[in-house]
């Protein structure tokens, strides 16, 4: 649902076990080397455990993808079967035939000559059982058989338990000791800190196709908070709080959505804070209140500020003393106070800016009507969030909807529609105000969204190996900026030379060289090829 307002490929938070999304913490990297490990020596087993959700199944998906071209992996991933449906589920897995009958002795003969034959060919054998815990005591033992099938140097099968801190309290016990001396390996998966938290939302933001980032860091660190670090709550709590700011129209996740989310989630009401905390917060408001009193004190003894004057019906902002260098402006511009600016009563809610924004596109905006961004989708528009400075929404070229917030912690959503020199123009309410960019700075921390003219159905972004109509605009584009067609000029295959015209591009413009076509490449191309029918920041020649 939210995919298109954050300018996503796909969910960055789902809960299946893809490794294109594991993080690699450095406990999850120590993790994948012992589970490496298991497979490249001979014998014994190799036990992992980890709390429900830190991504145990993840690091086996990963594990798969790097297997060596000589080993064989059985793979069981409900070992709640008795002993011979166990065994059962290792020779289909290995594709072993079982001609001998069913039963136990039966399994284990037909298995051992599987074996035999594998290492004869100079083949690894591995038996991978996630969910160990839920082993029952004789499947245990008969796990424990199986290491006995060896030659007269090595054993034939290397057997990895992957399970929950349950399974170390059940291989401590008296009668599973011999199986216990016989695990060579042993590593325990901890929940991510608070830093690999927030590293581990921008990866898979990152691999979602995310170009800013969407929790900034006072809500990555709620979100470690409430989730303990555990990487499937993270997942599940992260995917409602985008949920909720995609309802809100929002460009960032903030604490609150997070702690809104949780509580979703958690199907409560979230627990107070600790006594300590508590009282420390109590204390900081104290702190607060008596500041916020002496500032009161002092601002009665101050003369008053220069008021917002009317003139013939036309708002106008009295300046106040420079607490910053004056700006360039250009010639017959004067420079209002932006804190001054905010503080007159002009509209400078969502609705408000969204409706300028459309406004300077030509298009109609229906307040209420729906969310913003699907209305720009049914007028073949699209939103587009990012961070930045002023000078990555300068090479953009387009006017969008900055997030303000003053001295007071008020958000104000306002539209830049021109930049010169050292001056930003501001469209409020119908009126234009030149304010200096230094002064802008101290208000805005790089938020901002635009309006674009995707040349692709869906707004989604060009990737090598696709075909899509897209690409033919694609070629196109880029026959006509280089002056060098790209063969063949009418297919619609996004191919290695497409790749290669396309990498060059973002490297001559200073993107990110990813051979990617997403909004930021897709916006700057219209605008070398000449958008003249589309609104921007500053006219080039």
């Amino acid at each position: 649902m939210y995919l298109k307002f954050f300018g996503l490929n796909e969910k960055p938070f789902s809960i299946t076990p893809d490794p294109r999304y594991l993080y690699m913490s450095e406990r999850h990297a120590d993790a994948l080397a012992h589970l490496l490990y298991g497979i490249s020596e001979s014998g014994g087993f190799v036990q992992l455990t980890g709390e429900v959700g830190t991504g145990k199944t993840t690091l086996v998906r990963s594990l798969l993808e790097q297997i060596p071209e000589h080993a064989d992996v059985a793979l069981i991933f409900n070992p709640q079967v008795s002993a011979i449906e166990f065994l059962q589920g290792i020779c289909d897995e290995l594709g072993v035939s079982r001609d001998d009958g069913e039963s136990t002795r039966a399994l284990v003969n037909a298995l051992n000559r599987h074996l035999l034959t594998a290492h004869a060919r100079g083949r690894r054998t591995v038996l991978i059982v996630d969910e160990a815990q839920n082993l029952d005591p004789n499947v245990l033992e008969q796990v424990r058989m199986l290491t006995n099938l060896e030659t007269a140097r090595q054993k034939l099968l290397q057997i990895i338990l992957i399970g929950q801190p349950e399974l170390r309290t059940v291989l401590a016990r008296n009668d599973m000791r011999q199986l216990a001396q016989r695990i060579t390996g042993r590593y325990h998966l901890e929940p991510l800190s608070r830093e690999d938290t927030e590293a581990y939302l921008n990866h898979r933001l990152r691999v979602a196709g995310a170009t800013g980032r969407l929790f900034p860091t006072p809500a990555a660190r709620e979100l470690y908070r409430l989730s303990g670090g555990v990487p499937r709550l993270i997942n599940i709590i992260a995917d409602r709080a985008l949920l909720g700011a995609y309802s809100r129209e929002r460009p960032v996740v903030d604490r609150a959505l997070v702690r809104r989310a949780a509580s979703e989630v958690f199907g409560s009401r979230l627990a107070p804070f600790s006594q300590p905390r508590l009282i420390a917060g109590l204390a900081a408001i104290g702190v607060a209140l008596l500041a916020f009193g002496a500032w009161q004190a002092w601002q009665q003894s101050q003369p008053a500020a220069p008021a917002v004057a009317a003139d013939n019906g036309k708002r106008e902002v009295a300046s106040l003393s420079p607490r910053l260098p004056a700006p360039v402006a250009p010639p017959g511009v004067d420079i209002v106070s932006l804190g001054e600016l905010l503080g007159t009563g002009l509209d400078t809610s969502t609705d408000g800016a969204f409706g300028t924004l459309f406004e300077l596109w030509r298009e109609p905006y229906a307040p209420g009507d729906g969310l913003a961004c699907t209305q720009a989708e049914a007028l073949g528009l699209a939103c587009l969030f990012q961070r930045g400075s002023l000078s990555h929404l300068l090479k953009l070229n387009r006017p969008a909807i900055l997030n303000l917030t003053d001295e007071y912690g008020e958000p104000h959503q306002v539209v830049i529609d021109g930049v010169a020199d050292d001056a930003a123009r501001l469209a409020i309410g119908g009126e234009r105000f030149w304010v200096g960019v230094p002064e802008l700075s101290e208000y805005w921390f790089g938020d901002y969204l635009l309006l674009w003219r995707p040349e692709t159905r869906e707004a989604r972004a060009l990737t090598p190996g696709m075909r899509d109509d897209g690409v033919l605009w694609l070629r196109r584009s880029l026959a006509e900026l280089t002056g060098d067609p790209v063969a063949p000029e009418d297919s619609p295959l996004f191919d290695d030379d497409v790749e290669s015209r396309v990498r060059e591009f973002q490297r001559r413009q200073r993107l990110v060289v990813d051979g990617l076509v997403g909004p930021r490449t897709m916006i700057i191309m219209q605008r070398e090829l000449g958008d003249s029918d589309m609104p921007r920041l500053v006219e080039e020649s």
